[in-house]
Order: structure tokens, then sequence, then C-alpha cells
């Protein structure tokens, strides 16, 4: 089975690097998992596909697209999944923030054949994670209890960039997100097809503005109507 780890991107030549040789020396052999590392760029202006393309991987594929603007991270999931080969799909963002030595916890439900889908939950270990901004903490609970209340998906962190999915029930879900509100679409999508959520506890450790932190108020008012625009367009 391949993994296909998805990376969205924009501006993130501080930590692309990093970010890609911590994906590469995850160790998934024992779970049966080739990985190939599918890294979109989305129109930055600065060195993140550089450094993609210089980067020597010994434990994986790395492929790079890119857009030629800067269209949102949904936009560059959706254009990373166009690429992607695996049977599975993880959601992995350019920054620091989430841990890869979670990766083996998050699949295993899926290899075993327990889940078709796993959330990682930065709130089953810590009732407020590490770093995370007060109007961070507040738009994810609003959001996760309104998830909760539309759809009964029964989760407990809607925003969790660690999304694990069957590739091809990802694909099935005719993706139209632009932005932030990738999360929301997933997660109203499922609700609506009836695909239960499997959580896992994650590490987690938030970095703020000054840091490339990029998601701002505006993007949890977003993400409310784009689960209201599911639940009501179906």
């Amino acid at each position: 089975m391949i993994l296909s780890i998805i990376v969205p991107a924009y501006c993130e030549e501080m930590h692309i690097g990093q970010i890609l040789a911590q994906i590469d020396a995850v160790d998934l052999r024992g779970l049966g998992l080739d990985k190939e590392i599918v890294v979109c760029d989305d129109g930055s202006p600065d060195r993140t596909s550089a450094i993609v393309e210089d980067f020597a991987p010994t434990d994986s594929v790395v492929k790079l697209v890119r857009h030629p603007v800067n269209r949102g991270k949904g936009a560059a999931i959706r254009t990373a999944l166009l690429t992607a080969t695996g049977d599975i799909a993880i959601i992995q963002d350019a920054d620091l923030e989430y841990d890869v030595a979670d990766y083996p916890a998050l699949l295993e439900p899926i290899v075993n054949g327990r889940a078709d889908v796993v959330f990682g939950s930065r709130f089953l270990k810590r009732s407020w994670p590490t770093g995370m901004q007060w109007p961070n903490y507040l738009a994810n609970r609003i959001l996760t209890f309104s998830a909760n209340l539309l759809f009964g998906v029964r989760i407990t962190d809607e925003a969790t960039c660690f999304k694990v999915f069957r590739t091809d029930i990802l694909r099935g879900f005719d993706l139209e997100c632009e932005g932030f509100e990738f999360c929301p679409e997933v997660v109203g999508k499922l609700g609506r097809a009836h695909i239960p959520v499997f959580e896992v506890p994650i590490d987690y450790e938030a970095r703020d503005v000054a840091s490339g932190k990029k998601i701002r108020w505006t993007d949890g008012v977003e993400a409310l109507a784009t689960l209201l625009k599911v639940r009501i367009k179906g």
C-alpha cells in the first residue's frame, strides 16, 4: 500500500525542508506502507519550490506541483490530490505545529480495517492545546460543536490538520474548497455520507503570526458558513 502525504505550502521556505526531512524519516514499514510526498506550492514568491526540488529523500518519493498564483489551502490540497497515487492520504501542513511521530497511530486504524477516516485530535491529550491562542480555541470549539450538531459526526477537533482518508473516499467528495474551508467541507460531507470518523490523540504546538501562521478570524466565519452550506445543499 502507498501513503500519499499531501503538503499544501505557501511561503514556507523556513520550514519546508525540515518537515520534508521529518516525513522522510518516519518508518512505516511495520504498517506495510510506502510513502510519497506530494507538495503543492501555492504560488509562493520565496524559495519554497526550490527547496523541495533540491530535497533528496532516502525513504520517500517526492512530487512537486505548483500554482502560478496563490489560491489557498483547499485549492492546493485538491491540486495535490490529482497527482497523488496512494491508497491512503494524509494532510500535512508545511509548518511544524504537528508531529509526524503521530503517523503510525493515525494510520493503523485504516491499515487494519478498523476505520476509513481518522482525525488526529489536539483535544484528547490536553483540554487546551499547547500555544493555542484563545480566539483560535474559541473558534475551534464553536466549529466542532456546530459540526456535531449539524451532522452528528461526534468529533472533538473539527479544524485539525491531521485528517487521514482512504483516498477514494476523499476523491469521491468532489471538493470545491479554495481556502481554509477544506476542513468544514470535508467534515460536512463525511456527515452527509454517514462515514464515521475515528479519532486518535496527537501532539501539537501552535505557532504564532510572527512565525508564519496564516489563518485569521475571518476564516472561522467562512468555516461556519461552509458547514451551513453543506448542510443545506447536501
